[in-house]
């Protein structure tokens, strides 16, 4: 098994925050239509992955731009609900 940044699970963080935060954001999108659960779970998710890939320093740019997405689809359906039921 080869050693080095390079080759560690740990370089995934950013590519996986990324595509959770978007997935996150769509389904964001449609919380009326399929609930909030799917997008609180994809972006609290996302910014974990975000925070992880941001403690290892690596693909910072990727785990930055997962981690506003993560955290705006974790934000959304909870405001939105409270304005609707205010």
């Amino acid at each position: 098994m080869a050693t080095g940044s390079a080759d560690s699970p740990a370089t995934l963080y950013g590519p996986v925050s990324l595509v959770l935060g978007v997935l996150a954001l769509l389904t964001a999108v449609f919380a009326g239509f399929i609930g909030i659960a799917f997008p609180l779970l994809f972006g609290s998710l996302a910014v974990t992955f975000a925070l992880l890939g941001l403690g290892r320093k690596l693909n910072r740019r990727q785990c930055f731009i997962g981690l506003v997405l993560g955290s705006l689809s974790v934000l959304y359906p909870i405001v939105a609900t409270a304005f609707v039921t205010a």
